[in-house]
Order: structure tokens, then sequence, then C-alpha cells
């Protein structure tokens, strides 16, 4: 037997070898599944990420239903499973939010909240460029000094363009009230 005393090493290799890998989505992802193979563990060490990992791969993590209380701080904070300390304190204290340890942070909390910030940022400079650029080609139209009355050519129409732009962002519809669902008595 594999477990008498000082039998270390066996000298036979496993009886039943699986022929596929198991896949924790083979008969269709729920909802639940898909959740939780999106989900980036981040504020652990490697010792528990790898813990969460092997829990989502073989179909065993169970996502929390309502917060748990922090043994920090002691509030309702925690929201993630299987975590006992909340990433506030967690990155306060700088520790490991499942086990509770100082050790090395493999992902750190806010390093894909800033990436998230950094692409909104982005996304917003790009549209505002880009209003800028409409707003500079109207006014250079507008203050080249020539009357535009007199010029039959496709500046006009640029121009028309240009001030149509700059009307549609100015105006904005009246919100109606949703009347389907309104009861009316006849």
């Amino acid at each position: 037997m594999s477990s008498q005393k000082g039998n270390i090493a066996r000298s036979r290799g496993q009886r039943y070898q699986n022929t596929t890998a198991f896949k924790n989505d083979r008969n269709g992802a729920t909802l639940e599944i898909k959740k939780a193979n999106a989900k980036i563990h981040d504020g652990l060490c490697l010792r528990c990420k790898d813990v969460l990992e092997w829990k989502v791969k073989y179909k065993k993590y169970k996502s929390l239903t309502t917060a748990k209380k922090c043994v920090k701080c002691s509030q309702k904070t925690v929201k993630d499973a299987y975590h006992i300390i909340c990433k506030s304190c967690a990155l306060r204290l700088e520790i490991c939010c499942k086990c509770g340890k100082k050790e090395e942070i493999v992902i750190p909390l806010d390093s894909h909240l800033e990436k998230n910030e950094q692409e909104e940022t982005n996304q917003c400079t790009k549209k505002q460029e880009g209003k800028k650029r409409a707003k500079e080609d109207c006014d250079s139209d507008q203050s080249d000094g020539f009357d535009d009355d007199d010029d039959d050519d496709d500046d006009g129409e640029e121009d028309e363009d240009c001030d149509l732009s700059t009307k549609k962002t100015q105006w904005k519809p009246a919100v109606l009230p949703d009347v389907s669902q309104m009861n009316v008595k006849e």
C-alpha cells in the first residue's frame, strides 16, 4: 500500500487515467460559471490565487450571495467569495484578502481599476478632441473675413453642415413620459 510507513515513492503510475480533461462548461455554461470564469482574482497571494483558480476550473467555486463581515473593520463590505478581508482594508494593510497574511500580492487590487479608468479617460479625450476640431473648423470658416453670401462654391455647404452639427448638440428633445403603463378609463 502507498500509505505504509516509510513507503515514500510509488513504483507504479496512476491506475485510472482520464482520456479527456475536465471542462467546467462542457454541457453549456450557466451564467454563474461564465461569471466565475471571467472573474479576476486580485488582491491575493500566489497560493490563494491558485486555490481559487482550481475551484473555478473544477466547478467548485460558489459565488457569494450577500456581503460578509470584514475581520479587520467589522463592516459588511466583503463582496467576493472565500475572502475574509475587504478590499479597502487589504489595500491599506497590504495583506492577502483570503488568508490575511502579509505576502506578495500577485495581482494588485488597484491595477485593473487603473486600467479601466485610463481607457475611459482616453475615450473621453478622443471625443473632446473631435468636438474641438469640429468647433475650430466652424470658427475658422466663419472668421475668414470674406462674405460667405458672395461665394457660391462648396465652402458654403460645409459651413451649413458645421452649423447644423452645433445646433444638434445644443438642442435636446423633451423627455416624454412612458404611456405604455398608464390605465385609461373609457
